[in-house]
């Protein structure tokens, strides 16, 4: 009979996914050789190797393999059970884990600060990330609602669209282009842009847009975060396309232009988020409901 500990496989979870022992340990604030020891513990009760080193890398065995699809599916009932308890208890008591892409964190405090005056009793985790790792906190079912401002493709993920993201061309308050009253799309083939990743939603909503104008943008550079590209637009390094939400301080005291380009703003939507099959807390569908229906008043009215 097997002797195991939900600690041991919530160590071994973090183990598996980061398949390094010293980012698990730094994750679950142990030291490294406390989790070397509970994964020890745990091989020993097993009676099998979960996981084989080559050279600097660690992999899993064919018993860690299955051993990890085990433990997820008890995660994942552990989690649903305190679901199921918070329930009981109403809103009072009980906590929503929120991930955002970067540029939504522009406006998702204003949000969570309306919300959570409230609800004061539950207690809100906010992880804020590229679009690709909060696609993964999805997967991994590691978050229970995610904002972004473009869905998967993915019949597991099921999304809802709570309020508009238009995207706008930016410009130094110095720029030529920044005193023409009407600036022609075609003008924008000799500017260089600075530009988000490739796999932000940003960065794809501006590919579209030039392949349906068959021109290919002149990027420059660039950059994982709004701030660096808003930065070195100001300096006059190029133009920049970004979402409204994110430079409306930099709109407002000038340090910053919004070019009047034929065909924008890039009218998009931003997206509440979740597992389709995933059972949301009192305090998800709460959030869920509010950010559906006041979200959009909420922001415009600031």
């Amino acid at each position: 009979m097997l002797h195991l500990t939900l600690r041991q496989l919530q160590v071994f979870n973090v183990v598996a996914t980061q398949l390094n022992f010293s980012s698990a340990a730094k994750l679950l604030y142990l030291s490294q050789p406390a989790v070397s020891m509970q994964i020890k513990q745990l091989e020993e009760n097993i009676g099998l190797p979960l996981f084989e080193q080559m050279g600097k890398k660690i992999f899993l065995t064919e018993a860690g393999v299955e051993l990890h699809q085990y433990s997820c599916s008890i995660a994942q009932q552990v989690i649903e059970m305190e679901v199921v308890f918070n329930e009981m208890k109403g809103l009072n008591q009980g906590k929503l884990t929120l991930s955002v892409v970067n540029t939504a964190n522009y406006f998702t405090p204003q949000l969570l600060a309306k919300f959570c005056q409230r609800h004061p009793h539950i207690n809100v985790i906010l992880h804020v990330a590229n679009r690709d790792a909060v696609l993964k906190q999805l997967a991994e079912n590691s978050t229970d609602l995610a904002i972004m401002g473009q869905t998967p493709d993915d019949a597991d993920i099921s999304a809802e669209s709570f309020m508009d993201n238009p995207l706008v061309v930016i410009a130094a308050t110095n720029h030529s282009l920044a005193k023409t009253k009407r600036v022609k799309f075609a003008q924008l083939a000799t500017e260089n842009f600075l530009s988000r990743e490739i796999g932000s939603g940003t960065r794809s909503a501006m590919e579209r847009v030039f392949a349906q104008h068959k021109i290919q943008p002149r990027i420059s550079m660039e950059m994982e975060t709004n701030e660096a590209i808003k930065q070195a637009v100001q300096a006059g390094m190029g133009l920049g396309i970004l979402s409204l939400h994110s430079i409306e301080l930099e709109l407002e005291t000038k340090r910053l232009a919004m070019l009047n380009v034929e065909h924008f703003p890039l009218l998009r939507h931003w997206f509440i988020a979740h597992r389709s099959n995933k059972r949301l807390s009192i305090a998800a569908l709460a959030f869920k409901e509010f950010l559906l229906t006041e979200a959009e008043t909420i922001i415009s009215s600031k």
